[in-house]
């Protein structure tokens, strides 16, 4: 396909429309189990230490998911192109702000979200063979991380060559991981009973700020159910998109909710929340404790394979951000050309595997994965309240589907945003300014691009 082909879609878009309800639900569920669930526990422990506490934590994160979920199905059905959350802020706050989203997500959200991801898959491979994956080979560089960056250039490879190949991989690496998890579930119930299932008693907390804590902890367990927004950035690429999109977000939110809450009961079962912490890779340290160490190599595998599939996800949605951007010409015009042979972006596609590849070999897993959560959020809030905007300035746009339980919905994931956001102001300023910088430096680089395209416009004019 052409760069400049006339489109024949209604919507304007000229990647080909070719992912049904089943695989939109797979890029959503698969995008989202993947680390998160598999790992984060182990921090969260660390910053609650209240087994009830622990619980809400993960309750509390499946709702506000489902929450924006529902109030991203209503924006998807509505303007269900390619770029999700970017087109979303573009039609209800203008390009500046859009143009940030885009601009944050180049130079730290997706790369930390790729890096986070890849080193937990290539710990757990390297688990697999009973080789510490911890170890540097390469000066600081561990074999874990020269790994995972050789799993970010796998998956940019496969979606590269087809976003039907990518739809593939995600579907099967979806039931496998979500058979992980229901497998976790079963040894979880099977130690009841046993010495080891008794849960510990918390330890004393009175010299913390319980609601700070709490506050805290929400950023891994955010971390491990972000992805609930991902199938909005394929939607130019949904056949039927405004029945298939807001199922899709639906379904797909509430099978992570219901799977993440009974996986941690499970972990509680085997591991006192007073081990959790030193618990680095729990879903592994579940079946060892119950099934010795076979049940530690089938379950590392299982969860290799499912980590790859979010890596896959992730691959698939992240680079129609930066083809959306220069789409609007606020990027460079070559990553908005259509691979012509596999009808892909592809310049976007190989942008994202170096940037991936450069985070991955020069942090860790619990940096990346902050630094994704608090750096997303003000986006993921603006997103949801792009609902309030548009309904008040187009009552009359085409609205196919209407977000359940507004504006109840909306303003409850608006609210636990700003708990989010303000409680980690207070707790990790340092990191928040760091983010601050990032996106405050993307405004001139804005004008720099409006400005060079203008001076296109009127060049052409000339001619």
């Amino acid at each position: 396909m052409s760069e400049d082909a006339p489109s024949s879609d209604r919507w304007g878009e000229r990647l080909p429309r070719k992912l049904g309800f089943a695989s939109a639900a797979a890029v959503l569920i698969g995008s989202t189990i993947g680390s998160g669930i598999f790992r984060t526990p182990a921090v969260v422990a660390e910053r609650l230490d209240v087994v009830w506490l622990f619980l809400a934590a993960w309750v509390v994160g499946g709702l506000v998911a489902v929450a924006g979920a529902l109030t991203y199905a209503e924006l998807s059905a509505m303007m269900p192109r390619t770029g999700g959350l970017y087109v979303y802020l573009r039609r209800a706050f203008g390009k500046p702000v859009a143009f940030l989203f885009g601009w944050t997500q180049l130079l730290v959200l997706r790369p930390a979200s790729y890096g986070a991801i890849a080193i937990t898959c290539s710990d757990y491979l390297w688990r697999v063979v009973g080789i510490d994956g911890t170890v540097p080979v390469a000066g600081p560089v561990t074999r874990a991380q020269i790994l995972a960056g050789v799993l970010v250039a796998v998956v940019g490879v496969i979606n590269y060559r087809g976003i039907e190949r990518g739809a593939w991989v995600q579907n099967v690496s979806t039931v496998l991981k979500i058979g992980a998890l229901l497998a976790l579930v079963v040894l979880g119930l099977a130690s009841l009973g046993s010495p080891a299932a008794a849960v510990a008693s918390p330890r004393d907390v009175a010299s913390l700020s319980m609601v700070s804590a709490f506050g805290l902890a929400m950023v891994p367990v955010l971390w491990s159910y972000d992805g609930w927004s991902d199938v909005g950035y394929v939607s130019g690429e949904v056949k039927d998109p405004q029945r298939v999109l807001p199922r899709a977000f639906f379904v797909g939110a509430s099978v992570v909710a219901v799977l993440y809450l009974a996986v941690t009961v499970a972990y509680l079962l085997v591991v006192p929340l007073s081990d959790m912490p030193g618990s680095k890779l729990i879903a592994a340290d579940v079946a060892s404790a119950v099934i010795g160490p076979v049940g530690v190599v089938l379950v590392s595998g299982a969860v290799a394979l499912s980590t790859f599939g979010t890596l896959n996800g992730s691959m698939m949605t992240g680079p129609r951000i930066f083809y959306a951007m220069a789409e609007d010409g606020l990027f460079f015009r070559r990553l908005a050309r259509v691979q012509p042979q596999y009808g892909t972006p592809g310049g976007a596609i190989i942008l994202s595997v170096v940037l991936g590849v450069v985070f991955v070999s020069v942090r860790s897993f619990a940096e990346l994965a902050d630094q994704f959560v608090i750096g997303i959020w003000p986006f993921y809030a603006l997103g949801v309240a792009a609902v309030f905007v548009l309904r008040r300035r187009e009552p009359d746009a085409e609205r196919p589907y209407r977000t359940w339980g507004y504006p109840l919905v909306p303003g409850l994931f608006l609210a636990a945003a700003v708990f989010l956001l303000g409680n980690y102001v207070v707790r990790e300023p340092k990191t928040v300014l760091i983010n601050m910088a990032v996106l405050l430096a993307g405004l001139p680089v804005y004008w720099i691009w409006k400005s060079r395209g203008a001076a296109e416009r009127s060049d052409g004019e000339l001619r």
